[in-house]
Formats: structure tokens, C-alpha cells, sequence
């Protein structure tokens, strides 16, 4: 059945032109979906697709970060790594080179073969670097596999936003987008827990931090072949889908998520996405968002080891701000969805993050260790969900499927790009207050406060402006997306907010 073809025959409902004036909304448009059908058909996307994304990506996660761990059970002292050189800060930095590098192209190669083929490709191909850790025994070797990790990984999380945009609408995303990242804060406590109970192994071939990496390695390696045989290609060719089922799919993401569904790639057109102003707003905000993120991944526990805790003890608990930082992060992507609102959230995670760096940094823990353990706490909570409802913000204004899965295959790696940042300002000389790096990290967290609210001030204002030109007052939700093609250029455009 050729879908795309039939959306624009049968399947596509003619709309009023908003600049005739007329009352556009999107019911008219949907009125042709059964809704008792349509909740199926989201049902089983979330049954089917939900599960399986959030497990890879707990396992990307995990297979990322789980040099933390490591380190506090010896990994410096058995690679021989040099303090004075800061050669652990440097492994962790080279990860994010070629992880802003490569990701642009491997984006584009997911829009054209495919992210439900690119995404286990990549994990079969990051899960085998973490695999290879168990034979690097000196700085060289880390640092080679830390470079292809890196590779591998880079556009993992935007073709996974990329994906779930071929099966969700807009007012949809941000719940579904939420439960998939929460598998990260998931992956951070899991990890310590994993951590945990790896580094009581005495006496057996290995030490117990590589045990960690094989572990981790090869149950990636494992479901990768798994996700690679169960993911479908898109919405309108699912196979889990009866065909009046995929009809209803196709038809849902042409009406409230692209304005060509599966259009194929082009480049210059994609490439036309850094020709609105908007799109290095939203980098500098993805910049801003980066240092904070990269620095609770990547150093909450020699954050938490300042609180005085044996190894052991330490990692384990990192295993409850992670679990509060994943919850928190549900809790205002639902409230995000219900209100139809994003910018006002990631502003307020940028708040969390600034005031836990600010306690954390401005106290004395050794003596107020329930205050500081607090402050850990709200460190996770405005990390996590600034990053998901970000990323939804410009999703939902990027109609083209081709600048969309490019502007993410951008802005996400910006924010990653950052670790190189935080790897750096967390200097072995400045153990165990790390007052620089956290009033680093603070400053990144109130800038991003500050561009968010300017940013979604402009976004109010636009909207107003628009309406008044056209002489009718209309929500970004009553317009469907197959008018947007042409974004903030098109007389139609909203912002969602």
C-alpha cells in the first residue's frame, strides 16, 4: 500500500486558509479518525516502541558513563593514568569530539536508510567499544576506544527523537519523550547499584572495575540484534498494524507532526534550517543546558564523595538523585503535554540546577550533609528535563522532517559538546570542594534560565504579532502541520510555546 501517496488522495481533509480568516482548527481535520481507533493505534506504539527505545538507550547510557563508577574503584591507578596531566579529565573529554563531529552525517544517514536500521547499528557498534575496555591496560588504549565510543554514539539520541516524531504528534511528545530519557537517570541509578555489587567481586581473573565494562558491553551487543529485527520502519508501515490501523498512523503525523510524511532526504533543504535566527537561539540554549548535564552525568559521584562515604557507599548513593531526577522529569513532561507548554519547564529546570550548584558550593558539607545531599538532588532534577522538553520545543516547531532531524542532529551533540567543559573544570588540584567547577556549572544554569524566558518572551510575542496581521486569533494546535512546510516564513506559522 503506498500511503504517502494515498495522504495526499483520500487521506488529506481540506482546510479553511487561516489567512482568509476563517476559524481553522484541527478537529474538522481529524474528524475522519475514528478516536476510539487512534487510541489503539498510540497504544500500541507505546507498548511496542516505548520499551525497547528506553531500554537501548538505558544501555547507550550506561556504556557512557559508566567511567564514574569506575574510577572510584581504581580505574586510574590500573591504566596508570597521571593525575598531574589531568589524563582522566582527557579521556573523558576526546568522547565528545568526535561525537559532535560525526553525529550531523549519521543523522542524515538515518533519515535516509532509516533510524530503526542506523540506531541498533550504532548500539551494536558502541556496545563492542565498551566490550573492549577489558583490554586496555594503559592511556592509549582508553583514549582510542574513548574516541570510536564517542563515533558511535553521537547521533544516538537525536535520530531516537527523530524516530519518535514518525509516530507521535506534537501535543503527544513530551510524555513519551520523558519516559524514554528517563532511562538515563534510570541508567545513572542502575549503575551504581550495578557498581555496587560488581566491585565486591575479590579475587577473580579480572579487576573488579572491568567487570563493569564487560558486563555492560555485552548486553548491548545482545539486544542490539534484537532491535534490529523489532523496529518498525515508520508509523504508516508498522507491522503490528492491521492496514485501517497504519491509515489512521500515517494520516495522525501528516495532520500534527510533518508536513511531508516521509519526504526523502535533502540536504540543501535540511541545511536551510540555519537560516532562521531561531535555531542559534535554541543552540546557545542547548550550550547553556550542556555544562550542567555533562557535569551531573558525568561527576555526581566525586560530587557525592565530598559527602565522606567509603567507595562502596558512594555509589550507592547516587542511586536516589538519580531516581528523584527521573521522576521529576516525568512529572513536568506530563504537566508540559497537558498544558501545551515547554519553554516555561525548561526554565525552571535551569532554576533547580543553578540553586543545587549554588547550596552545594556556598555551604559547609562536612556539616551539613542532609542540606548538601539535598542540593545533589535538585542538581538531577534540572538536568534531565531542561534536555527532553528542549528538544520537544523545536520539534514541535519544525514541521520539515528534513531540517528537523538535522537541527537535532546539531543541537543535541552542542549540548553534549559541553562535556569537554565539564571534564576540564573538574580538576583532581580542586578535590573534594570543586568550588570552580560548580560555580562554572551554576553560571552556564542561570544563563540558560535567562535565554529561556527571552526566548519564549520572543515566541509570545511573534504569535501576537502574526495574529494581529491576519486579523483572527489562532493556537499553534488549530493549524495542521502539512501548512507548516515553510516554518516561520509560511503566514500560517505559530510558535508552540
Amino acid at each position: 500500500m503506498d500511503l504517502e501517496r494515498k495522504s495526499s488522495a483520500s487521506n488529506k481533509v481540506p482546510e479553511p486558509s487561516v489567512t482568509s480568516g476563517e476559524d481553522v482548527t484541527q478537529s474538522h481535520a481529524l474528524s475522519s479518525i475514528d478516536a476510539k481507533l487512534e487510541r489503539s493505534v498510540v497504544w500500541k506504539f507505546d507498548l511496542r516502541l516505548l520499551p525497547v527505545l528506553a531500554i537501548m538507550y538505558l544501555f547507550n547510557s550506561l556504556d557512557k558513563s559508566n567511567l564514574g563508577n569506575a574510577k572510584t574503584a581504581g580505574l586510574e591507578k590500573s591504566l596508570n593514568l597521571d593525575i598531574e596531566k589531568n589524563e582522566y579529565s582527557t579521556i573523558l573529554s576526546v568522547f565528545f569530539v568526535p561525537y559532535v563531529l560525526t553525529a550531523p552525517f549519521l543523522g542524515l544517514a538515518g533519515k535516509k536508510y532509516g533510524p530503526n536500521r542506523v540506531l541498533p547499528v550504532m548500539m551494536f557498534c558502541f556496545g563492542t567499544c565498551t566490550l573492549l575496555v577489558v583490554a586496555a591496560h594503559n592511556f592509549a588504549g582508553i583514549m582510542t576506544l574513548r574516541w570510536f565510543l564517542g563515533m558511535s554514539e553521537s547521533a544516538f539520541f537525536p535520530l531516537v527523537i527523530y524516530y519518535q516524531t514518525m509516530f507521535y504528534r506534537r501535543g503527544e511528545l513530551a510524555r513519551r519523550l520523558a519516559i524514554f530519557y528517563a532511562a538515563q537517570s534510570i541508567a545513572s541509578a542502575f549503575g551504581g547499584l550495578l557498581s555496587f555489587g560488581v566491585f565486591q567481586i575479590r579475587g577473580g581473573a579480572l579487576e573488579p572495575w572491568r567487570y563493569l565494562f564487560v558486563i555492560e558491553g555485552a548486553c548491548t551487543i545482545l539486544f542490539s540484534f534484537f532491535s534490529y529485527w523489532y523496529l518498525p520502519k515508520s508509523a504508516g508501515e508498522a507491522h503490528f498494524l492491521s492496514p485501517e490501523e497504519r491509515k489512521v498512523a500515517f494520516q495522525r503525523i501528516q495532520l500534527d507532526s510533518s508536513s511531508v510524511v516521509n519526504k526523502p532526504l535533502n540536504i540543501r533543504e535540511s541545511l536551510a534550517i540555519f537560516k532562521q535566527a531561531t535555531s542559534w537561539m535554541i543552540l546557545s540554549i542547548q550550550i547553556c543546558l550542556g555544562v550542567p548535564l555533562q557535569s551531573v552525568n558525568l561527576f555526581l559521584p566525586q560530587i557525592i564523595t565530598r559527602l565522606g562515604y567509603s567507595t562502596v557507599k558512594t555509589n550507592l548513593y547516587t542511586v536516589a538523585p538519580n531516581v528523584s531526577g527521573a521522576a521529576v522529569l516525568l512529572i513536568l513532561s506530563f504537566l508540559s503535554d497537558y498544558t501545551r507548554l515547554r519553554f516555561p519547564f525548561v526554565a525552571m529546570g535551569f532554576l533547580f540546577t543553578f540553586i543545587g550548584m549554588v547550596i552545594f558550593a556556598g555551604i559547609d558539607v562536612e556539616h551539613q550533609l542532609k542540606v548538601a545531599y539535598f542540593a545533589s538532588f535538585m542538581m538531577t532534577w534540572g538536568t534531565s528535563a531542561p534536555s527532553v522538553l528542549l528538544d520537544v520545543l523545536y520539534n514541535n516547531n519544525v514541521a520539515n522532517e528534513n531540517k528537523r532531524v538535522l537541527l537535532t542532529s546539531v543541537a543535541v551533540p552542542a549540548a553534549n559538546m559541553m562535556g569537554v567543559v565539564s571534564s576540564n573544570i573538574f580538576r583532581n588540584e580542586d578535590r573534594p570542594k570543586y568550588i570552580p567547577a560548580l560555580a562554572t556549572t551554576a553560571a552556564f544554569g542561570g544563563t540558560g534560565f535567562i535565554l529561556t524566558l527571552a526566548f519564549g518572551a520572543y515566541m509570545i510575542l511573534d504569535n501576537r504579532k502574526r495574529d494581529r496581521r491576519q486579523g483572527i486569533k489562532v493556537k499553534p494546535t488549530e493549524i495542521p502541520t502539512e501548512k507548516l512546510r515553510d516554518g516561520p516564513a509560511s503566514p500560517d506559522f505559530r510558535w508552540c510555546l
